[in-house]
């Protein structure tokens, strides 16, 4: 026989004594809806959430590039792609695509493709790899400069109309810089990954405009091996109106400013300038 110890039964009879005298509550304050998500709420930006973000940008940066490579031992001249070889700013444009598997947690991945050339007859004379080149001498310039990257964005702190999150990711630049001239053909290549880390924060000003702000740097310090140096410094600063759901404008500013010394070739590049785009989520 299954035996129930007498303060539990007393305890229980207590319990259903209360109920049974509570006055019955009415029905209408029985039922309390839940706040709605949907994308019709008030304070709800509009194309929140979305899983995946693929954007497209215009962006014309003013190349301010020198360059300069030693060979044979001979140091390299300074050279200004712009004063010197006569390379003019040119518009190219940015992959971006963002994958957002949890609210906080977004993987990200970009692609910036720069192309200049230029043929100028030089005012000054410039030795490059080792080769002199006198004044007057007309030199065939090309510049690629490929851009790609990858990384993870925290966002730790997230709110419906804002964030502020941390940005992990790694860089991979591809350079190619040729001269081309009656007295020869001398190039240099250079493809290294840098890593970096950043920040990142949104707000939404109304449920369709979003201003959003972007930083990440990479230094390596002198102290650790004074034949190599180099630092890596990205901002960027857009506006983004929602014009539905699923599509989006915006219009920013970026700035890149990258150096680089390895024994005795160094480069430096400061490439900042506006962009327009569009943005395509689901």
């Amino acid at each position: 026989m299954l035996r129930v110890p007498a303060p539990r039964v007393l305890a229980g009879l207590f319990l259903a004594a209360i109920i049974v005298a509570a006055p019955p509550v009415p029905a209408a304050a029985q039922y309390r809806p839940l706040p709605t998500t949907s994308f019709s709420a008030p304070n709800t930006p509009v194309g929140e959430p979305y899983w995946i973000e693929f954007a497209v940008n215009w962006w014309t940066p003013q190349p301010d590039i020198v360059i300069s490579s030693e060979s044979l031992g001979i140091p390299g001249t300074d050279i200004n792609v712009q004063a010197t070889l006569g390379v003019e700013k040119k518009s190219t444009y940015e992959l971006a695509l963002v994958l957002r598997p949890s609210k906080k947690n977004k993987f990200r991945f970009n692609y910036i493709p720069l192309k200049y050339d230029a043929d100028t007859a030089i005012t000054g004379e410039i030795i490059f790899n080792g080769i002199r080149y006198p004044v007057n001498t007309q030199v065939r310039t090309l510049l690629e400069w490929k851009t790609y990257r990858a990384g993870w964005e925290w966002d730790f702190i997230s709110q419906p109309r804002w964030f502020i999150g941390s940005l992990f990711q790694v860089k991979w630049t591809d350079v190619n810089f040729e001269l081309d001239s009656p007295i020869g053909k001398e190039f240099v290549r250079a493809k290294a990954p840098i890593p970096a880390i950043g920040f990142i924060g949104r707000a939404w000003v109304t449920t369709r405009i979003a201003i959003t702000g972007e930083w990440s740097a990479f230094k390596l310090p002198d102290t650790l091996d004074t034949r190599y140096g180099g630092h890596d410094y990205e901002w960027d600063v857009n506006g983004m109106v929602n014009i539905t759901r699923n599509f989006g404008a915006q219009a920013g500013w970026r700035s890149h400013d990258i150096a680089y010394r390895v024994e005795a070739d160094r480069g430096s590049a400061k490439l900042d300038g506006f962009y327009l785009g569009g943005v395509v989520r689901y």
